[in-house]
């Protein structure tokens, strides 16, 4: 059985409080959360699953806080959210069978490649440009790759799904970034009821997590939305570099 004390409790709580903030602006709160889980004592699979636990809870957050200022409808990304949803749960069903070894090497130049490009990239702003593919076509070529990735592996799908809607459905930073937030809730709960069907997660200390996440979450918006593409675009390259370069010092 798995004891936690209470002061490595509270520091878990506080690394979900701010993974909330960092993951409603640019993602990658998992770069914060699931080392601190391990960290703590939990397995890998204990670690992830629960993980998935406490990153609903700000992601269904941030949706909201998105869609309540009007720069999201969520309504329309239902039929999205849906497939995100079935593909993330199919993603951590396979978790366990399939080798992954070779998506973990591919990620990290994939990763830095996003931040390069946020980095460099002129005229990334928050005004939308012309999409390049019709909602029905990213709904369906775009976005089960990248739930099914949400629940097979999990890091860096924010940043994926960000990249997605700024290249090919043309919208602005803010913009993409609210959009983000139903499909990675959406691919994060189907992960976490593939993971539940396993008995992985550690419900008490996730839900604990989770509550911490809503306060980060609905600050993190809040910041995001009065800065917008001023602060999302230098912490999205930064969490991009940084979960890099933890992946690959994990390989080393």
């Amino acid at each position: 059985m798995f004891e936690l004390s209470v002061e490595l409790a509270a520091l878990l709580v506080a690394a979900a409080f701010l993974a909330g903030f960092v993951d409603a602006i640019a993602g990658g709160g998992g770069l914060i959360t699931v080392p601190a889980l391990m960290l703590a004592g939990l397995s890998p699979l204990e670690a992830l699953s629960t993980n998935k636990v406490q990153g609903v809870f700000g992601a269904a957050t941030a949706a909201l806080s998105y869609a309540r200022a009007g720069h999201v409808n969520l309504r329309r990304q239902i039929r999205a959210a849906a497939v995100a949803f079935g593909c993330g749960m199919a993603g951590a069903f396979l978790a366990g069978l399939v080798p992954t070894e070779g998506l973990r090497m591919a990620l990290p130049v994939v990763l830095i490649g996003i931040a390069v490009f946020f980095a460099v990239k002129p005229g990334l702003g928050d005004l939308d440009r012309a999409e390049r593919i019709a909602p029905a076509m990213f709904t369906l070529g775009v976005v089960p790759w990248i739930a099914a990735y949400d629940g097979l592996i999990g890091p860096g799908a924010g940043s994926f799904y960000m990249i997605g809607f700024v290249t090919l459905a043309g919208y602005g930073v803010l913009r993409a970034t609210a959009h983000t937030k139903l499909l990675n809730f959406a691919s994060n709960l189907g992960g976490l009821v593939a993971f539940a069907a396993q008995g992985a997660p550690l419900w008490g200390l996730g839900l604990a997590m989770g509550l911490a996440q809503i306060a980060g979450a609905r600050l993190g918006a809040h910041v995001a939305m009065r800065r917008g593409a001023r602060i999302i675009k230098p912490l999205l390259v930064v969490t991009s570099g940084a979960l890099a370069a933890r992946l690959l010092w994990q390989m080393v």
